[in-house]
């Protein structure tokens, strides 16, 4: 029987995650307030509106809504200068073992992220060819935690919900994850991903005999 596996894309494929916060970091610094790291945490698998409705609360910035499209727009021209030049050395450790695993073993693979981004990072890296389908913010109308994406992305790849797996790094992700009725991995702080069926701080504390228990299970 075959499993569906879902990877999230920013901080479990590739850590993306900066190149967003240093362009968040730019807009903010433009706006006349500074954004912290720790404040950049609220990001994480969220859209990039709503990004930006969180980004002007922090900063108390009121917007028309020509203001708010044109920085919709700023930030993804500043984000995009940065993975210009990104390469298969941005790959985070060991995710290509256990790509390799499911595709040696023909498990479909899909991603579900909310990152517009998603196929022309997944080319500058060389890991396309791995996925049977792509689920994104391009396609979705409803963020996480909202299942849409990864249900999306099991009808795509043909597999029932329930014998889907998802890897995500956020906490939005894990529990729209858990919502799809899918085995939710988490991947990061185990405190901060605490309502993830599985933990593991990156992929290489992921042993593939883990993966073959989990293509094993009804």
């Amino acid at each position: 029987m075959k499993k569906g596996f879902i990877f999230d894309l920013d901080g479990v494929i590739v850590d993306t995650a900066k190149y967003h916060y240093l362009a968040w970091k730019n807009l903010a610094n433009e706006l006349g307030f500074e954004f912290t790291k720790e404040q950049n945490e609220l990001f994480k698998g969220v859209s990039r509106k709503r990004c930006l409705e969180i980004l002007l609360e922090i900063g108390k910035v009121e917007a028309t809504q020509e203001q708010f499209d044109t920085w919709m727009i700023e930030k993804n021209v500043d984000y995009l200068k940065y993975i210009e030049n990104m390469d298969a050395s941005e790959i985070l450790p060991d995710v290509p073992k256990i790509l390799d695993y499911l595709k040696e073993r023909k498990h479909p693979i899909a991603l579900g992220s909310a990152s517009k981004n998603a196929q022309p990072i997944l080319e500058k890296v060389g890991l396309l060819s791995y996925f049977d389908a792509i689920v994104d913010g391009n396609n979705v109308t409803k963020a996480k935690p909202d299942p849409e994406v990864f249900l999306l992305a099991a009808e795509q790849l043909g597999v029932n919900s329930q014998d889907c797996v998802v890897f995500e790094d956020a906490v939005a992700g894990v529990q729209a994850a858990n919502s799809a009725k899918m085995i939710s991995i988490g991947i990061g702080d185990d405190k901060v991903l605490s309502e993830a069926a599985y933990n593991f701080n990156d992929f290489t504390e992921i042993e593939t005999s883990f993966i073959q228990d989990l293509i094993n299970k009804n």
